[in-house]
C-alpha cells in the first residue's frame, strides 16, 4: 500500500454507530471537507495478534486495488494515535439487500424478476471485476451486498478476501457465513472461484423467496443439508429461465457451475 494512504486524514464529523464487531467498529460520518457521507471501519489493532493486524492491512490493499462503479469505493486509510486503523468507504445510503429482503417479508410481498436480475448483474459485474483480479470474495452474502438511493448495487466487506496467485490455486480455510457456504467448503475441500458463484446462487435463491434456500436448527444439518443440495423450487411466479439460472449456480459439483463471465453471457439471454 502507498504511504500516501497512511497521509493525514480529511476531518470527519461522526453521525451514528452503523455496527460493530469483535475487533472495531463502523461509523457513518460526515466528511467536513465536502460534506459528503462516508463510512469509517475502525479497528483496534492493540486488541489483535500480528496475523490479524497484517488481514486488517490486506483487506485495505483489496479495498484500495478494487475500483469499479459496482464495488464500495475505498477512499483512505489512517492510523489514530491510540492504535486504531480507520478504513473509509463511501456510504450505500439504501443499506443492504438483507434489509430489502426484510422489508419484502413485512409486506408479503415478492420482488419482480426484473428487479432481481438488475440487482443480480450488477453483482455480476462487481464479481467479475474481483475475479479478473485472481480475488475470492469469500463472504458473498445479502448482508455484504450494499446499494444506493438510485438502486445502484455496492459489493462490499472483503474482510476475508483471498487473492489467488493464479486461476489454478485453490484456498483452503473454512471460512463464510454457514447459510452461504458451498459443499466443498463444508467438506474441507481445496475451493476456487467457484465457491464465490455457490454463494452467488444462494443470494439469487434468497431474493426470489425471500429466504436461504438451506435452512437447519444447527450447523450440523445445515451442513448435511447444503452437501445434499436439496431445495424447494422458487416460487411459480418466476420463469424457466431463472430457476435454471440458480439451478446452475448451485451444482454440487465445482466444474459444472459456470465462471462470473458465462453467467454474464446467459443472464444478456433472458
Amino acid at each position: 500500500m502507498s504511504t500516501a494512504a497512511f497521509s493525514e486524514p480529511q476531518l470527519y464529523k461522526r453521525l451514528k454507530l452503523l455496527g460493530e464487531g469483535s475487533f472495531g467498529k463502523a461509523f457513518l460520518v460526515e466528511s467536513l471537507k465536502d460534506h459528503l457521507f462516508y463510512v469509517i471501519k475502525q479497528m483496534d489493532l492493540t486488541r489483535m495478534s500480528e496475523a490479524e493486524k497484517k488481514e486488517m492491512i490486506r483487506e485495505a490493499k483489496i479495498l484500495e486495488a478494487l475500483i469499479h462503479p459496482n464495488i464500495i469505493c475505498f477512499r483512505e486509510v489512517y492510523r489514530t494515535k491510540k492504535g486504531k486503523l480507520c478504513i473509509v468507504m463511501d456510504y450505500a445510503e439504501g443499506g443492504d439487500l438483507a434489509k430489502k429482503i426484510t422489508e419484502m417479508q413485512r409486506k408479503n410481498a415478492l420482488f419482480s424478476e426484473s428487479q432481481i436480475l438488475d440487482w443480480f448483474t450488477q453483482i455480476c459485474l462487481a464479481l467479475k471485476h474481483v475475479h479478473d483480479r485472481k480475488i475470492l470474495h469469500r463472504d458473498l452474502k445479502n448482508q455484504n451486498i450494499f446499494i444506493t438511493k438510485d438502486n445502484t448495487i455496492k459489493l462490499g466487506d472483503f474482510g476475508i478476501a483471498r487473492i489467488l496467485s493464479n486461476t489454478r490455486e485453490k484456498a483452503k480455510t473454512m471460512v463464510g457465513t454457514p447459510y452461504y457456504l458451498s459443499p466443498e467448503i463444508i467438506e474441507n475441500k481445496p475451493y476456487n472461484f467457484s465457491s464465490d458463484i455457490w454463494s452467488l446462487g444462494v443470494v439469487l435463491y434468497e431474493l426470489c423467496t425471500l429466504k436461504p434456500p438451506f435452512n437447519a436448527e444447527n450447523l450440523k444439518y445445515l451442513a448435511l443439508k447444503i452437501i445434499k443440495g436439496i431445495y424447494n423450487p422458487i416460487p411459480a411466479q418466476y420463469s424457466k429461465d431463472m430457476r435454471k439460472l440458480i439451478e446452475v449456480l448451485l451444482k454440487k459439483d465445482v466444474n459444472q457451475r459456470p465462471t462470473v463471465n458465462e453467467i454474464l453471457s446467459i443472464n444478456s439471454r433472458f
